[in-house]
């Protein structure tokens, strides 16, 4: 029987028995994960890049002139930079079989932060939504600006929807880890 072996950053580390089934299981799981994320960052970095290109002439509405569709920019902008970080990790983690930060850091961090940015998803997408609905009237005139803004907060809302999704999935690793001691499922 093996020792331990000492984590990177000096700790020791149990050790734990895991099957061929249940690691692959574990990449099934992580590859699951990887696809919501995957699909969280290109749905929110259509939606700010929809909202970045709103600009129809100089007479027009200019999306940085509305405080709401600022919002909407910024928090689809900083989701996609979060996913695409996520992303990454998803991907070292199913080629190494070893998470980024230490594994309970790691579960935390993941479930932590995909609460935080689902929510500001989901506040900023409804800020915009209203904004739009107040803008009715001037629609009749710049009719691509509500169009566009309108298709942007729906990428944006879809967007939220994927990160709500792999949010489920690292509670679910949260869980296992305070049951089982380790995020892998049995």
């Amino acid at each position: 029987m093996r020792a331990p072996q000492p984590h990177r950053n000096g700790g020791e580390t149990q050790q734990h028995f895991h099957s061929t089934v249940s690691l692959q299981k574990l990449k099934r799981f992580n590859s699951l994960i990887l696809v919501f994320r995957f699909s969280a960052f290109c749905f929110s970095l259509a939606s700010a890049v929809f909202m970045l290109t709103n600009s129809r002439g100089s007479d027009s509405f200019h999306w940085y002139n509305f405080d709401a569709f600022r919002y909407v920019f910024a928090a689809n902008a900083i989701v996609a930079v979060y996913s695409l970080f996520e992303m990454s990790a998803a991907v070292w983690e199913i080629s190494r079989n070893a998470t980024l930060f230490p594994e309970i850091c790691q579960v935390w961090f993941d479930f932590g932060h995909d609460q935080v940015f689902a929510y500001l998803l989901l506040s900023a997408n409804s800020t915009g939504t209203e904004m739009a609905r107040t803008m009715k009237d001037a629609c009749t005139d710049n009719k691509p600006f509500c169009v566009q803004s309108g298709i942007a907060i729906a990428l944006g809302f879809v967007g939220f929807l994927f990160l709500g999704v792999s949010s489920l999935f690292s509670g679910f690793r949260v869980v296992c880890f305070i049951i089982n001691g380790s995020r892998i499922y049995v």
